[in-house]
């Protein structure tokens, strides 16, 4: 049995030695590699980041809306409050396989909406469902002048017929 035992224990003993140059060799591997997230197309989204007081058309508060980058800058995390109660958080990600944007949107009310898309004549523009609706919800995040961004939510229930506005906001840098 002792020899046993010391023949299990010799490998063992080398494995930090082994876990080490395992470690060395992933990192000059990555040395000359770009970040994960660098592309251009990675950073198509980050007019939105910031902290921003939203407010509608008729200039009356709409809430506050908050998106920082995260995870080594391939997300944008949205961290919505509205000025009535809701609150809500995205994640928005580029992927470069199928070289569209994503948003996975939650919120206090229950709701779950996933979108996707991409730049569309400069605009974010981001489409898709709500989790068991077959209403089409069209997202356009637009780069205004002064800093500005508007985001226009609108639905459809006829396949993308016709559009009903469902929130006009304009952001502006808090």
């Amino acid at each position: 049995m002792k020899a046993w035992a010391g023949a299990f224990c010799r490998p063992m003993r080398a494995l930090p030695l082994m876990l080490t140059l395992l470690s060395a060799q992933a990192l000059a591997a990555d040395a000359g590699a770009p970040a994960a997230c660098s592309s251009a197309e990675h950073r198509q989204f980050d007019f939105w980041l910031g902290n921003w007081s939203v407010t509608l058309p008729d200039g009356k508060a709409a809430g506050t809306n908050r998106i920082t980058q995260e995870l080594g800058s391939c997300v944008l995390h949205e961290h919505w409050a509205g000025r009535g109660g809701n609150v809500g958080e995205s994640f928005n990600i580029y992927d470069a396989v199928s070289k569209r944007w994503h948003q996975t949107w939650v919120d206090n009310q229950g709701m779950l909406l996933v979108l996707e898309g991409g730049l569309v004549n400069g605009a974010m523009v981001l489409t898709g469902s709500a989790a068991g609706s077959k209403t089409v919800n069209r997202i356009t995040w637009q780069s205004l002048p002064k800093a500005q961004v508007r985001q226009l939510w609108e639905t459809s229930s006829d396949g993308g017929k016709t559009w009903k506005t469902e929130f006009d906001g304009l952001y502006q840098r808090a």
